[in-house]
């Protein structure tokens, strides 16, 4: 029997500027990626990085997450019967293949990121192509000293997109008779449904509390990946446990055993057990947090006794 419910009939436009329609998701997006780069800056300037890091971090991570988040849905969840996109299924090595992507067979049609279609996992893993490509080029430290840091925000930007799929009323849950249930007005639904948003919403600000105060009070960042690891377990175990009282994206999951979702989150989940046990098993890195800044980035500094003694040079 069903008690009580919310309803929910949010209109996913927050205003028009003419013809072009500005979401409620697009500006938390923002917001969240804003709240990122605040933390960030706290974290570096307390371990005397140089000034331009952030810079540097704040254009590769955001290219990263978005060219991967829209890339990963587009490829992981695009999947239709060929009979409903117009095509025929596909043949290979005797094998019949029932399901097609359109955006494999438009490529042009990725570029359509207003049309909607992000996936975290694949922002996952545009970041971590964005962390290796930035830590080759500028910072020289690993990838996992850069998420040790970068996942702290990440939790919040996290609990924002999740904030911003309520809005849009989409990835919910399972029917439910509890009394937190959300009928979903805009999508026709006639019964509440689990809101699983706000579930993700409430695990990524614990996963930022917990962060926090790791970085924080433990002084965990000298135990290089026991940060990262355990944001992994905190975010990708528990949407693990969440998809099972989510409903599917899309219909080719409906006779898996283990939804995309789940399927997908399981490398990050091992990933994240190995970082934490290396991490233990290793030195604490004492010096973590004193380490001079490298010095092609610092402004070039003269002793008193070096003064004196220099010599004037001609300009070239």
């Amino acid at each position: 029997m069903i008690l009580d419910y919310i309803t929910w009939t949010v209109n996913p436009v927050a205003f028009s500027l003419g013809a072009l329609q500005v979401r409620w998701y697009g500006i938390l997006w923002a917001l969240g990626i804003w709240f990122c780069l605040l933390i960030q800056q706290r974290l570096y300037k307390n371990e005397h990085c140089p000034e331009d890091w952030v810079d540097k971090l704040f254009i590769y991570m955001v290219l990263g997450v978005i060219i991967g988040a829209r890339l990963g849905h587009c490829f992981f969840y695009e999947w239709h019967e060929a009979s409903l996109l117009g095509l025929q299924p596909l043949h290979f090595l005797g094998m019949t293949f029932n399901y097609r992507n359109p955006y494999i067979e438009h490529p042009l049609e990725l570029l359509k990121i207003w049309e909607g279609g992000l996936s975290s996992h694949g922002g996952a893993v545009g970041l971590i192509i964005a962390a290796f490509l930035l830590d080759r080029k500028h910072f020289h430290k690993g990838i996992i000293w850069i998420f040790d840091r970068l996942v702290i925000g990440v939790c919040i930007t996290g609990a924002c997109i999740r904030l911003g799929n309520l809005m849009n009323s989409e990835i919910y849950g399972n029917p439910t008779t509890m009394p937190w249930g959300f009928l979903f007005l805009n999508n026709g639904d006639q019964y509440p449904c689990h809101p699983t948003q706000i579930y993700e919403m409430l695990y990524c600000l614990v996963g930022f509390v917990v962060t926090w105060l790791m970085y924080w009070k433990g002084r965990l960042y000298r135990r290089n990946g026991l940060i990262f690891g355990v944001f992994l377990e905190i975010v990708f175990f528990t949407r693990f446990v969440l998809e099972f009282i989510k409903l599917d994206q899309e219909a080719f999951e409906s006779g898996m055993w283990l939804n995309m979702g789940q399927w997908l989150s399981i490398p990050f989940i091992v990933w994240g057990v190995f970082l934490i046990v290396r991490a233990f098993r290793r030195p604490l890195d004492a010096d973590a947090a004193l380490a001079p800044a490298p010095a092609e980035s610092n402004t070039a500094k003269t002793s008193p006794s070096a003064k004196r003694t220099k010599k004037p040079t001609s300009g070239k």
